[in-house]
């Protein structure tokens, strides 16, 4: 499986340039024979917490979740975006959907940690563990950010049969170590891919770290950005996780019973 990684600048609250510049980045991967392309956390309305939470009109929210299938659905790939919902009790949440080629909704996923003053201020942390879908042969699961840089989403993605973790992010300058040690710990750990899409550039006065990567299940790089924007591109061994696992079997051999007791 070809995954393509944008690595983008969004304009926040300009919707239809955001939107345009994923219609042209799925183009381009689709072009280049990809299956699934991964976009950045809250890119379709940019990553500014509070001016979204304060000057978003959550109405817009059903004609952008249609305007992003209509993007999968004409240039027949497979998309992870990422966007604000709210709830019948009026919460913000942070959410990620995938869609396949056709548009339609395969799974979606709530952020459980939200990071920092502003997205605590703007949004509700969700409490639900993450799902775990078939794609292409490859079962795949979906965090957001800062949930990644815990062990235990990962791990509970990976314990529900996860091979595949496609991850939304906006990471700023300074965290260089999340995509460069951190990630790689936590596909080598799990067993897994992971797949991390970032922010580039400046927005709102938040300077992106850019550095997106796609990380195997024996911890190895599959891809590396840059600062800039830029499309990358893994191939997805449908195998690979299966093989680790049998090599070296984490996930068989925990101790979950045995670790809950040291908590106590």
């Amino acid at each position: 499986m070809l995954l393509a990684v944008m690595q983008a600048t969004s304009v926040v609250l300009d919707v239809e340039a955001n939107c345009r510049t994923l219609d042209e980045a799925a183009g381009k991967a689709a072009a280049a024979g990809a299956d699934l392309l991964l976009t950045s956390e809250l890119f379709p309305v940019g990553y500014a917490p509070l001016r979204v939470r304060n000057e978003l009109d959550p109405g817009r929210l059903p004609a952008i979740r249609r305007m992003l299938s209509e993007t999968a659905r004409t240039h027949g790939i497979a998309l992870v975006y990422s966007l604000p919902a709210v709830t019948d009790e009026g919460q913000w949440r942070i959410t990620a959907t995938l869609l396949d080629g056709q548009g339609n909704e395969l799974i979606s996923y709530e952020k459980v940690h939200l990071f920092g003053a502003e997205e605590r201020e703007a949004f509700t942390p969700a409490e639900a563990p993450p799902g775990v879908v078939d794609f292409l042969g490859i079962p795949t699961s979906l965090l957001i950010c800062y949930d990644v840089e815990f062990p235990e989403p990962v791990r509970a993605a990976a314990v529900r049969g996860a091979e595949l973790i496609l991850v939304p992010t906006a990471l700023s300058e300074g965290f260089e170590a999340v995509p460069q040690v951190l990630l790689r710990a936590r596909a080598l750990e799990s067993q897994l891919t992971v797949a991390y899409a970032n922010h580039s550039g400046v927005e709102d006065g938040c300077t992106f770290l850019g550095g997106s990567v796609v990380a195997g299940p024996d911890g190895a790089l599959l891809a590396a950005g840059g600062s800039d924007d830029e499309l990358l591109f893994a191939t997805v061994d449908p195998g690979a996780a299966k093989a680790a696992r049998s090599a070296v079997p984490y996930l068989r051999e925990r101790r979950p019973d045995l670790y809950r007791s040291w908590e106590e």
